[in-house]
C-alpha cells in the first residue's frame, strides 16, 4: 500500500469516527502540515466545516458555536505556532467547561529538535488546561491501526464531554506528500449506526436520606438564599424556582444563570441583588444564615464581599460533578448532583420548611424598589447601563444576548430585569477575558440563532479579525460596541485617583473610527448620539441580515458619577423604608 492510500485511510476512519460519535462541525485554518485533516473534514459530507485563517479567532469562533450547540466542536490548524495561537481559548474552554476538540499537525519525529522549519514543541503544549492529550501514531493501514484511531477519535468526543465538559487536545505528525486520494474504494472504513465506543450517560442523582441531611440542618436557621451564578442547563431555571416557592426562598439569580428570562414563574427571583448589596451599610441588613447555591460564582462583587465579611455563612454547593468553585475561600458543603434532581427531589420527598416569612418579603420589597430606581430614566445624554434597558425592551421573543466582560457584563447584571421573553445569555467568563469575544458571538450565531452582542470598545479592538465570519460565512450578528476610549472599568477602581499614570496605563483610548472596519467587512454601521437614533438603530438592525454594527459613544467618568449616583439613590430608599 502506498504513502497516501496508508495515509488517506488513516486519516479517513478517524474522521468518519468523529462523524459518528456525533461531531457537526469542524473549524478550519489554513495551512500545509494540516492538508489531511482538512482535506478529509471538507470532504466528509456529514460535518459543516467553517474556514477561519485566524487561529486565534477561529478557535474563539468554534467555542461560540460549541456553546450554542452544547456539543463538541473540533478545530485543526497546521504546526508551529498556528497551534499557540489557540491557547487563550482553550483556557476559556477550560474554565467554563465548554467541549473543544483541538486536533493540531505536527511534523514528523526526524524533523523536530533539528532546526526545521515551523516545528516547535507540541507534547502538553497546552498543559493542564486540556482534559486529556494524545500523542497520535503515525499513519498506518493496517486493520488494528485502523480501530486505533476510531478508538482515539471516539474517546477524544466523550472525553471532552464527559463529566465537566472541556478541550481534549490530539496532535498529529504527518509525513509528506499530504495529499489525501479521495478516489479510493471504501474510503470512509467500516462506518455503522454507532460509535466505536459508544458511550451511555446516566443522571448523576442524590438520594433522598442526603436532601433529608441537609434539610436537617438548615431548618435550624430562619433566613435563607437560594443562588444561581452562571450555567447553562435550560431545564434547571424551573426547578430552582419551584424549590424556591416550595421553601419560600428569594432567588438571587445571576445574568448568565438563566433563571431571569423565560415562562417558569419568577415571584422569589431578586434580579437586583448586586445593586442591593453594592452599600456595606444596607449589605448587613441582607446576610443570610445559609446559601444553596447552583452553578459557578455569581458575577456580583458585592455578593462575594458578603461571603468575605462573614464567613460563617453556612454554604451548599450543588454541581454536576466534581469541582471545587468557591472562590470565597469559606467553608462549603459540595453535593456533587444534577441540579435539577436535586431540586425535584426536596420538592417531591419533604414538606416545606417553616422559615422567616418577613426575610422573603423583605427581598422582595428591596428588589422592587432597586428596579423603581433602576428604570427610572430622566436622562436626555445616553447611559450605559439603560443601554441593556433598551435593548431588552425590543428583544425578540427569542435569542441570544451575548456580553463582554469588564463593565458590560455587569451593566447586564444590574440592568436585566425578569422577562416572559426566552433569552439566552452567553459571555466567556471561564477566564473572564476580553479577547475573542467577537468570534465566539459569531459562532453562537453560525447555526441561525438571532445573536446580540454587546461589548466596550477595547474588547471590539482585540477582536477585530472574528468580524472576517461575517463576511466569509453570510452570519447575521448584531453588535453593539459601547465606545467610552478604553477601559471604562478602570473608572470605577483606585487606579483612576492616579491621574498621572490612569489614561496611558488603565485609561488606553485607541481614538479609533471603527466605521472603515466596518465597511471593510461588508456589514451595516452606525453611530447614534441620542436615546431615538438608538432606540430607531435597534429597531432597523433587529430586521437586517448580514453584520449590523451600533457604536455608541460615552463619556468614561460621566458613566462612573452616572453608577455611583443610581447607587446611592438605591442605598437612600432601602435605608428609609
Amino acid at each position: 500500500m502506498t504513502h497516501t492510500e496508508t495515509l488517506t485511510r488513516y486519516v479517513a476512519n478517524f474522521v468518519d469516527e468523529l462523524v459518528q460519535t456525533g461531531l457537526t462541525d469542524v473549524v478550519l485554518s489554513p495551512g500545509s502540515r494540516s492538508t489531511p485533516l482538512s482535506m478529509t473534514f471538507a470532504e466528509h459530507e456529514a460535518v459543516n466545516h467553517w474556514i477561519h485563517v485566524d487561529e486565534r479567532s477561529a478557535a474563539f469562533f468554534a467555542l461560540g458555536i460549541a456553546k450554542e450547540q452544547q456539543k463538541p466542536v473540533a478545530i485543526v490548524c497546521t504546526s508551529g505556532t498556528a497551534a499557540a495561537n489557540y491557547y487563550p481559548a482553550i483556557v476559556e474552554a477550560y474554565y467554563s467547561r465548554v467541549p473543544l476538540l483541538v486536533l493540531t499537525a505536527d511534523r514528523p519525529h526526524e524533523l523536530r529538535n533539528v532546526g526545521a522549519p515551523q516545528a516547535i514543541d507540541q507534547i502538553h503544549m497546552f498543559g493542564q488546561y486540556v482534559k486529556w492529550f494524545e500523542e497520535m501514531a503515525l499513519p498506518e493501514s493496517s486493520e488494528a491501526m485502523l480501530r486505533y484511531v476510531r478508538s482515539k477519535a471516539a474517546r477524544a468526543f466523550y472525553t471532552s464531554l464527559d463529566h465537566n465538559p472541556g478541550p481534549v487536545h490530539l496532535n498529529f505528525p504527518f509525513r509528506s506528500p499530504l495529499i489525501p486520494d479521495f478516489s479510493l474504494d471504501h474510503l470512509w472504513g467500516e462506518s455503522s449506526d454507532r460509535s466505536f465506543h459508544h458511550a451511555y450517560q446516566g443522571e448523576r442523582k442524590v438520594q433522598p436520606e442526603l436532601i433529608g441531611e441537609i434539610k436537617e440542618r438548615v431548618d435550624k436557621h430562619q433566613k435563607g438564599l437560594i443562588v444561581c451564578g452562571p450555567q447553562t442547563d435550560r431545564d434547571l431555571p424551573v426547578a430552582i424556582t419551584q424549590l424556591a416557592r416550595h421553601l419560600q426562598l428569594p432567588v438571587l439569580a445571576d445574568p448568565l444563570s438563566q433563571v431571569r428570562s423565560g415562562q417558569h414563574e419568577k415571584d422569589h427571583v431578586i434580579e437586583s441583588y448586586d445593586a442591593i448589596l453594592k452599600s456595606p451599610t444596607v449589605r448587613e441588613q441582607f446576610v443570610p444564615d445559609f446559601i444553596i447555591r447552583f452553578g459557578a460564582m455569581p458575577v456580583s462583587k458585592p455578593y462575594w464581599l458578603m461571603l468575605q465579611d462573614h464567613p460563617e455563612i453556612e454554604q451548599y454547593v450543588v454541581e454536576p460533578y466534581e469541582g471545587f468553585r468557591e472562590p470565597s475561600g469559606n467553608a462549603a458543603s459540595l453535593i456533587f448532583a444534577d441540579g435539577k434532581h436535586f431540586c425535584d427531589t426536596w420538592v417531591n420527598h419533604f414538606e416545606s420548611s417553616f422559615f422567616d416569612v418577613e426575610w422573603l418579603k423583605k427581598w422582595q420589597e428591596a428588589n422592587q424598589l432597586a428596579k423603581a430606581t433602576l428604570i427610572e430614566n430622566q436622562e436626555t445624554t445616553l447611559s450605559e447601563g439603560h443601554i441593556f434597558t433598551e435593548i431588552l425592551k425590543s428583544f425578540p421573543e427569542e435569542g441570544s444576548l451575548f456580553v463582554g466582560n469588564s463593565m458590560p457584563i455587569r451593566d447586564l447584571d444590574t440592568f436585566m430585569l425578569t422577562t416572559p421573553k426566552s433569552i439566552r445569555t452567553l459571555a466567556n467568563r471561564g477566564a473572564n477575558g476580553i479577547d475573542g469575544v467577537v468570534s465566539s458571538a459569531f459562532g453562537a450565531a453560525a447555526h441561525g440563532e438571532k445573536v446580540t452582542l454587546v461589548l466596550g470598545d477595547l474588547s471590539f479592538f482585540h477582536d477585530l479579525n472574528g468580524l472576517f465570519a461575517a463576511k466569509q460565512f453570510g452570519l447575521d450578528l448584531r453588535i453593539v460596541v459601547i465606545n467610552n476610549e478604553g477601559g471604562g472599568i478602570f473608572s470605577f477602581l483606585p487606579q483612576a485617583e492616579h491621574k498621572n499614570h490612569f489614561e496611558p496605563l488603565f485609561g488606553t483610548p485607541l481614538a479609533l473610527d471603527y466605521s472603515k472596519v466596518i465597511e471593510m467587512y461588508g456589514g451595516q454601521y452606525e453611530e447614534v448620539a441620542t436615546w431615538q437614533q438608538f432606540r430607531d438603530s435597534i429597531g432597523r438592525s433587529s430586521e437586517a441580515k448580514g453584520l449590523s454594527v451600533i457604536e455608541v459613544k460615552t463619556n468614561r467618568e460621566e458613566n462612573a458619577a452616572w453608577h455611583r449616583q443610581k447607587w446611592k439613590q438605591i442605598e437612600h430608599a432601602l435605608l428609609e423604608r
